[in-house]
C-alpha cells in the first residue's frame, strides 16, 4: 500500500469565474493498494472550465501529471498509459501504482531529562526532554496512565525529528507525581522511556494545631499536649509562639509541661505554631488556641465541733479549706441535699464556713462541703451527732383485761442514744429495765398504775409516762360494753347452706369500748354455737363481725 496526500498533488482549473484549488480539493490522506488503482476526486460538479491540470509535488519540485482541455488529455511521459481525467467533474485515475522502498531506523534510546534536578513549586519552570533514536518519529507524554496534552498556556509540548520537549510554567506539585514516560513510535514500532520522577517542592500548607479548641483552663500537671501540622515537602520545621513570642520550644509538640516551665502561665494566654519550608523558603503560621494553666483543688477537709453535743445547749461550727488550687465555688449538703440558710443556719460571706446555733436533734447527720473551679471538684465529709432528748415518753398496752389474758406495755420516747428505761408499779421500782413490761397471765392482784421512766445518760434528761390498768373476772369486759338502747338492735346470723337464720336477739348494743366489732366468744360460749363467720345488723346495716 502507497499512502498519497492530496496536499501533494496540485489542481490547477481554469474556470469561468474562478479558480482555487483549495476550494476544490477533499481533504486528505488518501491511501492506495500497491498494484491498483486509485481516483483522486475533486468537489467539481459539471464544471465550466477550460483546463484542468494536475501536478505533484514530492517535496523538492512540482512535477506536471497530465492535463485536459477542448483539445483533449495531453500526459506526462512519466504517466503515459497511467492516467486519465473525467472531462465531466475533473477526477484523476492513477493505473498500475508503484512503490517506494523507505528502509527505517529501529526506535530505542528512548529516555526523558530535565533542565532541574528538583522544582519549588508555583516558582519553578520545569523543562523536560524526550530523545530517541530511530526514524520518522513521533513522541507522546504520559503522567501515570493519563495523557499529556499541550494546553497552550502552562503545559507546552514541541516536537522535533529526534526529541520532545515538554515544559511546565509554573510548576504543580501535582504535574509530577507521575511516574512520567515518554514513547517514541513510527509506523513500525514504538518503545517506552523509563519512568521519570522529579521531586517538586511545596509548603507549608494547612497548618493547624490539634486541639483545635480547648476548655479556658487546663488542670496543672495534665497530661496535656499541642501538636502542629502542616502539609509540606520537605517535612516542615516548627516553632511555637506564646503571644507572639517566640517559645525555646523546638519540633511539632508542646507540652503543658514545657508551658509550665516558662511561668506566668494562669491566665489566658495565645499559641501559634510556624512552620518553616528549608527548601521552599517558605513560613506560614497556625490560626491560635488559647487556654490559661489552673491548679487542682486538693487535700480538701472539714473542721469541726470536737465536744459532745446536745440540743438547746450547743453550736456547731463546720468550716471546710483546701491545701492547694483556687477554689471558685463552695456547696455545702446534708445527706446529700443541698443546705439552705436559716434563722438557726448561718453560712459564711465566701461559704467556707457555716453556723448551726441552737443545735436540735434532727441536725444529726453527714454534712459535705464541695469546692469545685474550672478544672476540678473536690468534696469533703463531717458526722455531725447531736445528742437530744429523751421527749415525751408513751405508754401503749391494754386499759383493761381479764383475769389470766397475757399483758403486754410497751414505752416508747424519741431519744439519742437510745434512752434507758425503769418501771414502777403503784410508785415502786420494779426490776424491769426494757422498753417492754409484760405479764403472762394477768391477775388481780396485777390491777394499778404501770410507771415507764425513760432516760439519756448523755444529756441527763428523764421523762415519765403512767399507765393504768384494770384485771377483772371473765365475761365483765363484754357485759360491761353493753346497754339499754331503743335505737339499736342487732341480730346475729348463722349461714346455714343457702339460708341465713337468726341465732340470738339482743335487746340492744353498744360498742365496745376501743371502737372495734370484736364480739366476745366467751359470753355466749355455754349457750350457743356460734358459726365461724357471723354478721351483725345495726339499724338495718349489715357489717362483719370477727372473734
Amino acid at each position: 500500500m502507497d499512502p498519497f496526500s492530496f496536499k501533494t498533488f496540485l489542481l490547477f482549473v481554469g474556470l469561468i469565474g474562478c479558480g482555487s484549488a483549495q476550494d476544490i480539493l477533499p481533504e486528505g490522506p488518501l491511501d492506495a493498494v500497491l498494484s491498483r488503482d486509485i481516483v483522486l476526486k475533486t468537489l467539481l460538479n459539471k464544471p465550466d472550465y477550460s483546463f484542468i491540470i494536475w501536478n505533484y509535488n514530492d517535496g523538492s519540485e512540482q512535477i506536471n501529471v497530465a492535463t485536459i482541455s477542448a483539445i483533449g488529455l495531453k500526459t506526462n511521459p512519466l504517466y503515459e498509459g497511467r492516467v486519465a481525467i473525467n472531462a465531466t467533474n475533473g477526477f484523476l485515475t492513477l493505473k498500475s501504482l508503484k512503490i517506494k522502498l523507505r528502509v527505517l531506523k529501529p526506535v530505542s534510546d528512548v529516555i526523558i531529562k530535565s533542565n532541574l534536578p528538583e522544582a519549588v513549586e508555583h516558582n519553578s519552570t520545569v523543562v523536560l526532554t524526550c530523545s530517541a533514536q530511530g526514524s520518522f518519529l513521533k513522541f507522546t507524554w504520559i503522567n501515570g496512565s493519563a495523557p499529556i496534552v499541550d494546553d497552550g498556556k502552562r503545559l507546552l509540548i514541541k516536537d522535533e525529528e529526534m526529541t520532545s520537549t515538554l515544559t511546565i510554567k509554573p510548576v504543580l506539585r501535582s504535574d509530577l507525581i507521575g511516574p512520567i514516560f515518554c514513547t517514541a513510535a513510527n509506523n513500525l514500532e514504538n518503545e517506552k522511556s523509563p519512568a521519570f520522577k522529579l521531586t517538586v517542592h511545596y509548603g507549608p500548607d494547612n497548618v493547624i494545631i490539634s486541639p483545635a479548641s480547648t476548655p479556658q483552663y487546663i488542670q496543672a500537671g495534665s497530661n496535656f499536649s499541642l501538636a502542629c501540622s502542616a502539609l509540606s515537602s520537605p517535612p516542615a520545621t516548627f516553632s511555637w509562639f506564646q503571644n507572639l513570642k517566640e517559645m525555646e520550644v523546638p519540633g511539632p509538640v508542646l507540652s503543658l509541661g514545657a508551658i509550665e516551665k516558662l511561668g506566668s502561665v494562669k491566665k489566658v494566654q495565645n499559641y501559634t505554631c510556624r512552620a518553616q519550608n528549608a527548601k521552599t523558603l517558605r513560613n506560614l503560621p497556625s490560626p491560635a488556641v488559647s487556654f490559661g494553666v489552673m491548679d487542682a483543688i486538693s487535700g480538701t477537709k472539714i473542721t469541726g465541733p470536737t465536744v459532745t453535743l446536745i440540743a438547746g445547749n450547743s453550736t456547731a461550727n463546720l468550716s471546710c479549706r483546701a491545701t492547694a488550687g483556687t477554689v471558685e465555688t463552695t456547696t455545702w449538703l446534708k445527706n446529700n441535699k443541698p443546705l439552705l440558710a436559716s434563722s438557726r443556719l448561718v453560712f459564711a460571706a465566701d461559704m467556707s464556713s457555716m453556723m448551726i446555733n441552737p443545735l436540735q436533734g434532727d441536725d444529726t447527720g453527714q454534712y459535705t462541703c464541695q469546692l469545685r473551679n474550672t478544672v476540678t471538684t473536690e468534696q469533703a465529709s463531717f458526722k455531725l451527732v447531736v445528742n437530744f432528748g429523751p421527749e415525751t415518753a408513751l405508754v401503749k398496752g391494754e386499759e383493761a383485761v381479764e383475769v389470766n389474758d397475757p399483758i403486754t406495755l410497751t414505752c416508747s420516747a424519741s431519744s439519742y442514744p437510745t434512752a434507758n428505761f425503769t418501771w414502777k408499779f403503784n410508785g415502786t421500782a420494779t426490776d424491769i429495765k426494757t422498753d417492754k413490761y409484760t405479764i403472762d397471765k394477768a391477775k388481780y392482784k396485777n390491777t394499778g398504775t404501770y410507771t415507764c421512766e425513760a432516760h439519756n445518760a448523755v444529756t441527763g434528761k428523764t421523762v415519765t409516762y403512767s399507765h393504768k390498768l384494770s384485771v377483772k373476772e371473765e365475761g365483765a369486759k363484754f357485759r360491761s360494753s353493753l346497754r339499754i338502747k331503743d335505737r339499736c338492735r342487732l341480730k346475729i346470723l348463722r349461714q346455714i347452706s343457702d339460708h341465713l337464720l337468726p341465732m340470738i336477739h339482743l335487746c340492744s348494743w353498744e360498742a365496745y369500748p376501743h371502737g372495734t366489732n370484736r364480739f366476745p366468744l366467751k359470753f355466749l360460749s355455754n349457750q350457743f354455737a356460734l358459726p365461724p363467720l357471723p354478721l351483725f345488723v345495726v339499724d338495718g346495716k349489715r357489717e362483719n363481725l370477727t372473734f
